[in-house]
């Protein structure tokens, strides 16, 4: 199994990385953004689960970035099992405020950036999965989070049209809404230390998810038992939903 993670070096795109490493993955190849410390910390805790890891710098921002990255999976692994998109960025903050670069760089990376990176990776995939990471903000309001709801509400959209024209080519594509999960991106929201309390508070299972919560559903979906589903976006989040 080959496989590429976006904004796989940190957070959930690490645990998802050294997770298809722990299933055998033959290669994951870790695209990341700036931060080259971290990429290379994940690079280490991947072959330390015996498979090849190729970083790949690159802003998915810029099509030509993204046809770059695809020209190093290409030449350094040749085909594709896996896709998993978990690269994401937003402004947190009322809608009212936001300003339109804020608001085309969320679309543009979260949503569009997804796009571009399937079209890609069809051509180098026979068949396998494709799973993108979204979150309760797609389909529930949070607080300073409407310009990431949006754009996330619109990768789900993504996830069942591709599921559609995709699943006769063998390739089944799926998503994964998270819950609160404790990365490095809580503490950007204003009020976090309350917000996330309250969370907790509502959460029926009484805890915060972990990004290792949203890897094992990705790699649920991945596997031959997810053979079945189809153009889904699995809500984990603990329970939280249901209040």
């Amino acid at each position: 199994m080959n496989a590429l993670v976006t904004g796989g070096s940190r957070g959930i795109g690490r645990a998802i990385s050294i997770a298809l490493a722990r299933q055998g993955a033959q290669a994951v190849v870790v695209n990341y953004l700036e931060n080259d410390a971290e990429a290379q910390a994940t690079k280490q805790q991947v072959e330390e689960n015996n498979s090849r890891c190729i970083l790949a710098k690159a802003n998915l921002l810029f099509p030509q970035e993204v046809d770059r990255l695809f020209e190093t999976v290409r030449s350094e692994i040749g085909h594709l099992d896996v896709l998993v998109h978990c690269a994401a960025i937003g402004a947190f903050k009322p809608l009212l405020q936001i300003k339109p670069n804020q608001w085309d760089l969320s679309v543009n990376i979260n949503a569009r950036g997804f796009l571009l990176c399937v079209q890609k990776a069809v051509p180098l995939m026979k068949s396998g999965s494709i799973v993108a990471i979204s979150s309760l903000g797609s389909r529930r309001y949070v607080r300073n989070y409407g310009a990431m709801g949006a754009t996330k509400a619109a990768l789900e959209s993504l996830i069942r049209y591709l599921a559609v024209d995709l699943g006769p080519r063998g390739i089944r594509v799926n998503g994964v809404a998270g819950g609160f999960v404790t990365t490095s991106s809580i503490p950007k929201f204003p009020d976090a230390d309350d917000m996330l309390e309250e969370a907790r508070l509502r959460t029926p299972c009484g805890r915060l998810g972990t990004p290792e919560d949203i890897a094992g559903v990705a790699m649920f979906l991945i596997s031959p038992a997810a053979g079945w589903i189809c153009g889904q976006t699995i809500v984990a989040d603990g329970g939280l939903s249901l209040l």
